[in-house]
Order: C-alpha cells, then sequence, then structure tokens
C-alpha cells in the first residue's frame, strides 16, 4: 500500500526550497523519510534529515544510532543534535516537544522545509485534547499542513494519511522502526486519549478519527474568516511602532474581538502565547480609563504594558543597575548593562570654526550611569535647567525606557545626555562642532 505525497497548493514561495526531515527513528517518521528519499523530484532538491536526542530514556543513545544507520542506508545526510529537557510546569511531554522544536528552529537554513510525520489520528488527538481544555476557534484548527516556522517553513504531508495506511506501508516495505515505550504509558495526556479513548470512540463510530480531523478542518476555514476581520481592526489600532496600538480604537472592540486581535499582535511580535486568564487581565488591568504608570501584564518573559494611550509589548528587560558608573572616552562603543551599546561615531567633518568654540567646554573622559533620579538638564535654547524626568516625560519616553537609558555626564557629574533622546545645550554644540553623532542601540529592543 502507498499514497501521495501532495505539495501544499498554498507554497508557491518554497516549491524548489530543500527538505528537512525530523527522524525520531519511529514508524511515522520512518515512512516520512523513505517516501521522501524514494521521490526523485522531492530528493532533487536536497534532502537531509534531523535526529532531537533528548536523553531522557536509557536507550536514546541505541535510537541515535539505529537513525545513523538508517539515513546512511538512504544516502540521507543526519544530524543527531542532544538537547537539555527542562522539566517545568508545563509537563515532560510539553518541555521535551518545546525543546524539540526549538532544535529543528535552530537547525533550519533559510527557506527550508521542515517535513514532520503527524497523520491523521494525530489530528483527531490534538482537536480533542484541545476541545478538553476550552480552546477557541483557533486552538480547534489544530495542525496545519503548511505554515511559517523560524527561518523558513513546516510541512505535514501525511496529515490526511491515517497511521494504519503508516503501519501497512511500513510492512510491505520491510522498514524496521523504533518503539518508544513511553507511548505505552497513559500518564501523558495524548497516550490516554490514544489508548483508551481512541479504541471506545471507534467502537461505535469507526470513522472517528477522519471525523475530527474534518471537524478540524473546518474550524480552520472559520478560523481563516475571522482573521481578515481581525487583521483590519488590528490595521486601525497599529501605530508606526510595531510593538504599539492605540487603546481607544482596541477598547472600543466587541470582547471576542479585542482578544482575537491581542493574540494576532502578540503573535507576530513574536511573543508566547497569552495563558488563559491573559486577555482578561489585559482588558481589566490596562485598558481601563484610568491606569496607573506602571501597569502592565507579564508571562513567560514577555511583557504588555500601558503608557498613556497606548500598549506596548516586548521581552521583559531589566532596568540598569543603579551603582555602575563607567567611565568612557568615546573611542569604542560601549556595553551598557542595561541593554545594547552607546557609541559615538564620526559622520561628517569637524566644524573647526564658531561650533568649536561654543563647544569648548565639553571634555572627555565621559562617565556613564543610570538615573538616579533628580537629575537636571539645561536643553539648547534654553537658559535654565529643566527636570530630567520631565524632559523625558514631554519626550513620550515610557518609565520602562527611562528605567534603562544610560545617561552621559561630565567628570562633574553635569548631565550631558539621555542615551540619544535628549542632549544639553553644551554637548549639543560639542556634537555638531566635532561632527559626532550619539547613539544607544538599546531603544530598539525596549
Amino acid at each position: 500500500m502507498t499514497f501521495p505525497l501532495t505539495w501544499p497548493d498554498d507554497a508557491p514561495a518554497a516549491a524548489n526550497a530543500p527538505l528537512l526531515v525530523g527522524y525520531s527513528g519511529g514508524l511515522d517518521s520512518t515512512v516520512l523519510l523513505q517516501r521522501l528519499a524514494g521521490d526523485a523530484a522531492l530528493r532533487a532538491r536536497g534532502l537531509r534529515a534531523i535526529h532531537v536526542h533528548h536523553g531522557l530514556h536509557d536507550d536514546a543513545d541505541a535510537w541515535a544510532a539505529h537513525c545513523a544507520q538508517a539515513c546512511a542506508a538512504l544516502d540521507v545526510p543526519l544530524d543527531v543534535v542532544r538537547v537539555r529537557v527542562a522539566r517545568d510546569g508545563d509537563g515532560l511531554e510539553a518541555a521535551a516537544r518545546g525543546a524539540r522544536h526549538a532544535a529543528f528552529e535552530s537547525a533550519l537554513a533559510n527557506g527550508e522545509v521542515l517535513a514532520l510525520a503527524h497523520h491523521r489520528d494525530d489530528q483527531a488527538e490534538t482537536f480533542l485534547l484541545r476541545a478538553l481544555r476550552a480552546s477557541g476557534v483557533d486552538g480547534l484548527a489544530a495542525m496545519r499542513a503548511w505554515r511559517r516556522f523560524g527561518r523558513g517553513w513546516l510541512w505535514r504531508p501525511l496529515l490526511d494519511v491515517p497511521r494504519q495506511a503508516l503501519r501497512d506501508h511500513a510492512l510491505a516495505h520491510g522498514l524496521r522502526w523504533i518503539e518508544d515505550p513511553s507511548n505505552g504509558d497513559d500518564a501523558h495526556d495524548r497516550n490516554f486519549l490514544r489508548l483508551h479513548v481512541m479504541p471506545t470512540l471507534h467502537a461505535r463510530w469507526p470513522q472517528a478519527d477522519a471525523a475530527f480531523a474534518r471537524a478540524a478542518g473546518l474550524q480552520r476555514e472559520a478560523a481563516g474568516l475571522l482573521s481578515e476581520a481581525d487583521a483590519q481592526a488590528l490595521a486601525v489600532a497599529r501605530t508606526l511602532d510595531p510593538r504599539c496600538l492605540q487603546v481607544a480604537p482596541l477598547a472600543s472592540l466587541p470582547g471576542a474581538r479585542q482578544a482575537r486581535v491581542l493574540r494576532q499582535w502578540l503573535d507576530e511580535a513574536g511573543l508566547p502565547p497569552l495563558p488563559a486568564e491573559g486577555v482578561a487581565r489585559i482588558v481589566r488591568q490596562l485598558l481601563g480609563n484610568a491606569p496607573g504608570e506602571a501597569a502592565e501584564f507579564a508571562w513567560r518573559g514577555a511583557v504588555v504594558r500601558r503608557w498613556r494611550d497606548l500598549l506596548w509589548a516586548g521581552p521583559v528587560l531589566p532596568p540598569a543597575p543603579a551603582g555602575v558608573r563607567i567611565g568612557w572616552d568615546g573611542a569604542m562603543p560601549l556595553p551598557w548593562p542595561g541593554g545594547g551599546t552607546l557609541a559615538l561615531d564620526i559622520v561628517q567633518p569637524a566644524d573647526g570654526g564658531s561650533g568649536a568654540d561654543a563647544a569648548a567646554g565639553i571634555a572627555t573622559p565621559f562617565v556613564v550611569h543610570a538615573r538616579t533620579g533628580g537629575e537636571r538638564i539645561t536643553l539648547p535654547g534654553r537658559r535654565h535647567s529643566h527636570a530630567l524626568k520631565h524632559v523625558l516625560q514631554d519626550l513620550g519616553v515610557p518609565p520602562w525606557i527611562r528605567a534603562r537609558l544610560p545617561l552621559l555626564c561630565d567628570r562633574e557629574g553635569t548631565v550631558l545626555a539621555a542615551g540619544h533622546l535628549a542632549f544639553s545645550a553644551g554637548f549639543d554644540a560639542w556634537l555638531r562642532a566635532t561632527g559626532r553623532r550619539l547613539h544607544w542601540s538599546g531603544l530598539a529592543a525596549t
């Protein structure tokens, strides 16, 4: 028995891309590797395999050796990648999956296609698991046959093929595969469904797996329709900075649309999915009329913050350490403990005229430190100094950026610059006279 490997219709951009096969040595990936290696057209693009060594079983080394022998027999290059599975609150199964996908993403070359051996029974199990977790339409859409992944693409060519068809194919072709004993442990949710629930359902409804897979497909169609309206609502709330959304358009949306727009925005920003209560807490704590200046919601190393009429999203970054004071002559970029580097670049020839005379009071080396409070700065065109805090507020600099901002001072402690956001009158004249530019790269990561 055999089955076709159909290249997805929505993948023209990768029509000639090389393939990387996720190869565990189990039945499913063994059949997939054998079918891909036997397809002259697909193999001609470039075909290689990756085996992720989790180190969770005593036979893990033997499994890696089996995969190496199988790939050598098929003349397919194999990379064996060892990973450390961090046993966190998500459980061992989820942690292993996360480590495996991180290894896949790291190994994938630009434009390359990762081929995984998920099949129709896997799709049915995924649909049921997500239904039991009260997932919405996007979650119930389960696995997609084709999507963006890392620097390339992810392809599941067996997603419409039942597990039994793979077994029949393997037996008919005399294939050898690994039986992982952990697949018989019903302590894992997916194994419990596979060992106990699905056989009971099949006894009454023989096509249960096909029905669940079809239901997932219908959810994908519905999710696609919803996504079009989501994209329109998100476009209305966007700003020039992709990390920021306007609060007012977002707050005016119905609750269900708010949730979808927030999740899409955070997904596009490359941040982890929100936890179950995440949307409700963001709406309650950040979209109200008068949230506090430090209003934020953080999860898994990411954070959404409210500042004035904007929401900002990004990774959690620590403030600059308060006690650090660094001498700097500006000759080389200065790594800043608050993130990024401070650089003083020459961008044009020095003035040499009256501008140089006006800048005569600026001398190196400088001292760079974090804000401690109470600093003042005399801005260009002003006679009197102003509180630096008020200057940064007037510039619209959010508090979490202020906490990481490097201050450039002279040896007497006079503030010359706050990153590249505010310059004193004397330092501004010195920059112009000497043809220099001060830049702090940490702002881009904030």
